[in-house]
């Protein structure tokens, strides 16, 4: 971390344990994202309620470059159990933040739209004219609405395209604007 931990307790009495688990909690902050600039940390005792017990709440602000992570745990009766929760909270936001940078979060693919060119029906499979002029084969396993067999020559169709062994093809066949 560039600026060091920021660790504040309030309406609690402090003890070296309970800032030793922060501290580990955050340096393993870093396995995560490995650019942290700043982590603040505040544990408090919430309001006490007569039927619950002591309920505590724990605050993580965390930063990293163009984005800031802000996690709240309340009403735990194990400050522990808070720590751990809102740690895990920031850990499973800081990978999301980490794989958006990687450019590891998957597109979801945009439906494409053309026209069935060809339908040989006894054998099951098709062909789609792309919106470019490219054709694409289909089978009735790609179908997804209505049913391979009400599909004819020149019905308006949306697809994905998918690369197969074969070439590309089309995949989720579906009349009208489903999934857009």
């Amino acid at each position: 971390m560039k600026i060091p931990l920021q660790i504040t307790i309030r309406d609690i009495p402090a003890s070296d344990a309970l800032e030793a688990r922060i501290r580990k909690k955050a340096a393993k902050l870093e396995e995560f994202h490995p650019r942290i600039t700043r982590c603040r940390v505040m544990v408090e005792e919430a309001r006490k309620h007569h039927h619950r017990g002591r309920q505590f709440s724990v605050r993580l602000d965390v930063r990293v470059p163009g984005r800031e992570i802000a996690v709240t745990r309340e009403h735990d009766e194990d400050v522990y159990v808070a720590l751990r929760d809102a740690f895990d909270d920031a850990g499973r936001q800081l990978e999301d933040v980490a794989r958006e940078m990687r450019g590891d979060i998957k597109a979801h693919d945009v439906p494409q739209h053309g026209k069935v060119t060809r339908l040989i029906t006894d054998e099951g499979y098709g062909f789609i004219e792309t919106e470019d002029g490219r054709e694409l084969y289909f089978s009735r396993d790609n179908v997804m609405h209505p049913t391979f067999e009400e599909l004819s020559y020149g019905t308006p169709v949306q697809f994905i395209e998918d690369w197969a062994d074969e070439g590309p093809q089309a995949k989720r066949v579906s009349v009208g604007r489903h999934g857009v």
